[in-house]
């Protein structure tokens, strides 16, 4: 079977498409997709997403709605995933290493993007009636545990696999790099300058720390890297109804790469709830996930060893919310979001004595 073709833009899916990528995937027989409904969805700065309620020509096998991503439908915004390679690395996830891992997240039925461009397309399934998590209104720690178990089935499976530095795009996605010091200085000023009102003492601290004392934190070698989500949060996250065979799956595997596991863990309850809520939970959640880790081969690696990394990678979310918000469009929400990512990190560094690690 041809495969289809990339169909960078909601205006060109057609029914035929949709009927060639979900045949190709074997997903409906011989059965086609006769109409659709597209309906936006999601809030997503880097991309644009819809849902196509589909109408088959005869009943038989098949979705009865997909979700498709296209890039974003602003040009800053589209321009930044040009320049990260962020379009380019979610399509190479599900291409090379999604069936190597057992965190649960949407099956792909078609993924194609041209290097280089903003011209990109997956179609993935549908996971309705999960509902996002929302980086605002912060989660349960029941829902905090569920995430931690989900990181530990993300990086459980390939721990310290040295096949990973075999993929080359991949191997160019390590966590220790000293140019990213330089580039958060260059970001820093302008960072403060827009939103100095909404960020803590502690913010600044952590962000004038970083500029002064950055370098050797950055350049430390960390211990044995694994497949790292790298943009862990909320949002990034489908909470399945109660009783639901799913409770949660992750999505936007868009920032992927080599890193140290508990860092996606540290980033993820840096902002999943607030400060206070965080500390009287932090321990537990990160025992559970280094208990979850266990049902893989991670060596010798301890409890105490991943309590030291969970605090020494506690600055991921700060960066995050810097470089994110300086380089995609500029929303009310996104404002909000990263104001939550970069105050809620900054208080975990500093709660965790984590400036040590900035001597």
């Amino acid at each position: 079977m041809t495969r289809p073709a990339l169909v960078p833009d909601p205006e060109g899916v057609t029914a035929n498409w949709l009927t060639e990528v979900l045949a190709s995937a074997g997903a409906i027989g011989d059965r086609r997709v006769v109409d659709f409904e597209a309906r936006p969805i999601g809030t997503g700065q880097v991309g644009c997403n819809l849902r196509y309620v589909l109408r088959y020509d005869r009943p038989g096998p098949g979705p009865d709605s997909v979700v498709a991503k296209f890039s974003s439908r602003d040009e800053t915004s589209r321009a930044t995933g040009v320049q990260t390679l962020t379009y380019e690395t979610e399509v190479a996830f599900y291409r090379d290493l999604a069936g190597s891992v057992e965190v649960s997240r949407p099956g792909c039925f078609f993924a194609a993007v041209e290097p280089g461009t903003p011209d990109v397309v997956l179609v993935l399934e549908d996971l309705a009636p999960a509902v996002p998590g929302d980086q605002l209104a912060g989660c349960t720690p029941a829902q905090a545990e569920l995430a931690v178990v989900e990181a530990a089935r993300l990086h459980g499976p390939r721990w310290g696999d040295p096949a990973l530095l075999e993929v080359g795009w991949l191997a160019d996605k390590q966590s220790g790099d000293p140019g990213l010091i330089t580039y958060f200085g260059m970001m820093w000023p302008g960072f403060v300058e827009r939103y100095r009102d909404t960020l803590t003492s502690e913010s600044l601290e952590v962000g004038e720390r970083m500029v002064a004392h950055g370098a050797p934190w950055a350049e430390d070698p960390p211990p044995a890297l694994t497949l790292c989500h790298a943009d862990y949060r909320l949002d990034n996250m489908l909470f399945g109804p109660p009783g639901s065979d799913r409770p949660l799956a992750i999505v936007d595997w868009q920032t992927v790469r080599l890193g140290v596991g508990p860092s996606d863990v540290s980033y993820f309850l840096g902002a999943a709830m607030p400060p206070a809520e965080r500390r009287h939970h932090e321990k537990d959640l990160v025992s559970r996930y280094h208990a979850a880790l266990g049902a893989y081969d991670i060596g010798a690696y301890g409890l105490d060893r991943c309590w030291e990394d969970y605090r020494r990678y506690s600055f991921g979310g700060f960066f995050m919310a810097v470089f994110a918000s300086m380089l995609v469009e500029r929303t009310d929400r996104g404002d909000a979001m990263f104001m939550t990512m970069a105050n809620g990190a900054a208080a975990q560094v500093v709660d965790l004595g984590a400036l040590e690690f900035l001597a």
